[in-house]
């Protein structure tokens, strides 16, 4: 699957990092994990961190897939509201989700302070009204998350203008959000598992999988196979391939990255996420290297050539969109791309087993705009189910949630 178009930024800043072997013998290990991406990684680390024997297989080079191609802005806010989630799966459950990927941008400071280069900081996060008429949304979001326990502060149009420098009627500025650059602490990650005995195999495509109720074997592209215990898929949007029915849409979103900026020309955006309230978005952050980032402009483009075709299409209205906002913000484009994304109809992702393959396959599906906050919260599920106990969050991530 094509997942990416253009010149990703950290694909090209980073390059390929370390060639891991191909699959070239048979194993057995407690569980595969299909998928080097940073979901595969941060679920490989949790269970490997766990005392289970781990083997990961990546088609591609390691990272090389949507995780090079991710913008990898880190926050507890569901593009899906709080407002809104609590009508679908009630208050409880929906305050349920925030606050947990509130805990999860701790946990995931936790796992890259191990390393200096994987550009992780914290940040602010300003969500601003993009209308007059979204003002009320906010304000009803801004009294939700506060009854919840979160830190949130409304801003007036003033406040706005007068902190940040540009027009919006309102907005909600949180402090618990963070940046990193997902292709390196992937590769940090796996690095470090394989250095402490785990087994991570690149280039190696699995074909087959059959599953029992006592284990699982995949079959790759050479004739090699792996029994586990246990499987966990985390193929990314690559990931639904192995289902007979979707449970999410493939989408397109795009991205261009500045040359180095000032701290003067970067101001309040070197340390703050900025979004909006339309949907789709346009969001910015910086870079550890002083560059801004934009994204947004997604599409239901699922077409590699079509996707391609766009990027530069989509760059010039992402840039456009920034002049519109701050007149006088030199961005001097260094490298533009688009990424494969994808949506469930409520914004949350799904973690856990589905019913086509049993309980000895889990599946680590982070879908949305914060995937990698889900990945770091649906480590911690698989984790439990493999050892059969019950995680607060599986309820609500898992695919049972379809038949309510």
């Amino acid at each position: 699957m094509d997942l990416k178009s253009g010149y990703p930024f950290w694909a090209v800043s980073n390059g390929l990092m370390q060639a891991f072997p191909r699959l070239a013998a048979d194993q057995r290990c407690d569980v595969a994990v299909i998928g080097g991406g940073i979901t595969g990684a941060l679920v490989a680390n949790e269970l490997a961190g766990h005392g289970f024997d781990v083997v990961v297989l990546e088609q591609r080079d390691i990272g090389w897939g949507s995780t090079s191609a991710s913008t990898a802005l880190l926050q507890y806010e569901i593009d899906t509201h709080l407002v809104d989630l609590a009508k679908r799966h009630g208050e409880a459950d929906a305050a349920l989700a925030y606050r947990a990927c509130a805990d999860a941008i701790d946990q995931l400071h936790d796992v890259a302070s191990a390393w200096r280069d994987v550009g992780f900081a914290r940040n602010r996060s300003l969500y601003y009204a993009s209308r007059r008429r979204d003002v009320h949304a906010l304000e009803e979001e801004h009294a939700a998350r506060e009854r919840h326990g979160l830190a949130v502060e409304l801003l007036s149009a003033a406040r706005v203008r007068e902190d940040y420098g540009f027009d919006a009627p309102a907005a909600l500025l949180s402090t618990q959000a963070a940046r990193v650059d997902p292709y390196r602490l992937t590769h940090r990650l796996l690095q470090r598992l394989q250095k402490r005995g785990a087994s991570v195999f690149d280039r190696t495509r699995v074909e087959d999988v059959k599953a029992t109720s006592r284990g699982v074997t995949l079959r790759t592209d050479t004739g090699m196979s792996v029994r586990a215990s246990h499987l966990v898929i985390a193929a990314g949007y690559a990931s639904q391939h192995w289902l007979k029915k979707r449970v999410a849409r493939n989408r397109s979103s795009y991205a261009v990255i500045s040359d180095p900026m000032t701290d003067a020309q970067l101001g309040f955006l070197g340390d703050t996420l900025l979004w909006e309230t339309a949907r789709p978005y346009l969001y910015a952050r910086s870079t550890s290297d002083n560059r801004l980032l934009l994204g947004g402009e997604d599409d239901a483009v699922d077409i590699p050539a079509k996707r391609d075709a766009r990027v530069e299409k989509k760059a010039c209205t992402l840039l456009k969109r920034l002049h519109d906002l701050f007149p006088g913000l030199a961005f001097t484009p260094a490298f533009s791309w688009a990424g494969t994304f994808a949506e469930t109809e409520d914004g949350l992702p799904f973690f856990g087993p589905h019913p086509q393959w049993g309980p000895r396959v889990q599946f680590a599906m982070a879908y949305g705009g914060n995937g990698i906050t889900y990945s770091m919260l649906g480590a911690g599920v698989l984790r439990a189910l493999i050892e059969r106990r019950r995680h607060r969050l599986w309820p609500l991530f898992s695919f049972q949630r379809m038949d309510r």
